[in-house]
């Protein structure tokens, strides 16, 4: 009996398997592939843009000098605070007067001795000249009193360029600043012995505004901006600089906030270098600059009317170049090589390699492979910020 049971659930399960089977030979597995990937194209910003050079460069004071004892003696008087910001004349050192004081004391009566001289050598030169006309006199008297009168009007020139030298070495006894501007630490004190054996310098003073900028432009700029001229039918001139501006950034500033304009260009090449250097004046009323500061410097050098724009950060870059991606044919992916230009805000400009009718892909770009074929939503060419919340806001770029 258990055998006849074992054998009857075997046929069982046996006889289930081959209906499942059987029922399976009705179905069949196909493979479903994925959607296309889905990104977002835009076509390129067209408007007029303003072509700069971007370089680098330094600040520097419009005036520096070193202030200096002019003559000998005791400093008697400092008059200022160290680091303090004065204008010109400002007194700033004191040397001890009284030596000076006599010396000019003592050519104003060398003078006056002179002068009294001069006054009897006339008066006798002049009876002289009366007696010889009525032929009372010789002339040899004639001769000597008008000789006499010669050597006292020149003791007179010389006694005065005395008083004048002494005037001018008692001025020196008071150090006054020769412009406007900041004052460093004083390098003497009160009592030392200064001018002994030629100028002593007593501290530096130096003018921040305006400030400049200095940078240099290198050989292959220069001649572009000949060759601009040129076609243009304009040259170059020094008195055209002044309507030429400029602007400079510091290294913990966005974009370039201070504007001036070019002050002096070099008249020649570095040889050494193969750059061309230039300075630029900028307003520092403020003092919020410093002389010896990085500054980046952006200086106009020209304006295209139909300039491209895309998202800077659209743009890849391989061995070539740069590239962009671009809906082609039937939604497929094509990369384009392209020659880049400045930066404008969150934009960048296409200099070539872009046509305006092109939609780049802006937004999903690890999935956009060249040669494949994608989902294409077309929006506008916003900056990243504006795409995230708006897909509608209008693209502003920084002029």
């Amino acid at each position: 009996m258990r055998v006849r049971l074992y054998q009857g659930l075997h046929l069982s399960v046996v006889l289930a398997g081959m209906a499942i089977l059987a029922g399976c030979e009705g179905s069949s597995n196909t493979y479903v592939s994925p959607p296309p990937p889905a990104v977002r194209v835009a076509q390129p910003v067209q408007q007029p843009v303003t072509l700069y050079f971007e370089l680098t460069g330094n600040t520097a004071p419009l005036n520096s000098v070193d202030i200096e004892a002019r003559v000998q003696g005791y400093v008697q008087s400092i008059d200022y605070q160290d680091g303090m910001t004065v204008t010109k004349g400002t007194k700033l050192f004191g040397i001890e007067r009284n030596t000076y004081q006599a010396q000019l004391d003592q050519a104003k009566a060398s003078l006056a001795s002179q002068q009294a001289s001069q006054v009897g050598a006339k008066q006798e030169y002049d009876r002289q000249l009366n007696l010889s006309k009525q032929q009372v006199t010789t002339q040899t008297a004639v001769d000597s009193a008008k000789a006499t009168l010669d050597e006292a009007n020149a003791s007179i020139l010389n006694a005065q360029a005395n008083l004048d030298l002494a005037t001018i070495n008692l001025g020196y006894t008071e150090v006054l600043a020769p412009f406007d501007g900041t004052v460093t630490d004083h390098l003497v004190d009160i009592g030392a012995l200064v001018g002994v054996s030629g100028p002593t310098k007593l501290a530096s003073i130096v003018q921040t505004d305006p400030l400049y900028a200095y940078f240099n432009v290198s050989e292959t700029q220069v001649l572009m901006i000949k060759e601009t001229l040129a076609k243009q039918g304009h040259t170059f001139k020094q008195t055209d600089l002044p309507s030429i501006p400029a602007e400079i950034g510091l290294q913990t500033e966005e974009g370039y906030p201070h504007k001036g304009h070019l002050d002096y260009v070099s008249p020649q090449l570095d040889a050494s270098t193969g750059t061309l250097q230039v300075r630029a004046v900028f307003d520092n009323k403020d003092r919020a600059m410093l002389p010896g500061l990085f500054v980046r410097v952006r200086v106009p050098v020209g304006h295209n009317d139909k300039a491209l724009l895309v998202r800077d950060d659209a743009i890849g870059t391989n061995q070539l170049g740069s590239y962009l991606l671009v809906l082609g044919k039937d939604d497929v992916i094509e990369q384009k090589q392209v020659k880049t230009g400045q930066r404008e805000g969150a934009l960048r400009v296409i200099d070539s390699g872009l046509d305006p009718a092109d939609w780049v892909v802006t937004q999903g770009i690890q999935q956009a492979i060249p040669g494949s074929k994608v989902t294409p939503e077309k929006v506008e060419m916003n900056p990243p910020a504006a795409a995230a919340g708006d897909t509608n806001a209008k693209t502003t770029t920084t002029q």
